[in-house]
């Protein structure tokens, strides 16, 4: 039955490795950090509502997806399953 537990995690564990690197991949760099904030352009409409874009949810899921890859992890690595 630990066996059974121990493979259904991993499996998640490679399915949450690779949603994870996806993500972060789609997401945009912050490349215009400092010559962004001189000209302005942090007060466009998407810099106020950037929780509600696809990159506030890319940022969201990211978050999660990480405590859940270190949760698993944590769980992986567990004696129990030795």
């Amino acid at each position: 039955m630990i066996n059974i537990i121990h493979g259904i995690l991993l499996i998640v564990y490679i399915i949450v490795s690779v949603a994870l690197t996806v993500i972060v991949l789609m997401q945009e760099g912050k490349q215009a950090g400092l010559t962004g904030a001189i000209s302005g352009a942090a007060d466009t409409y998407w810099g106020k509502n950037k929780g509600r874009s696809m990159e506030g949810g890319l940022m969201l899921a990211t978050r999660v997806l990480a405590v859940v890859f270190i949760v698993l992890s944590l769980l992986l690595n567990l004696s129990i399953f030795s």
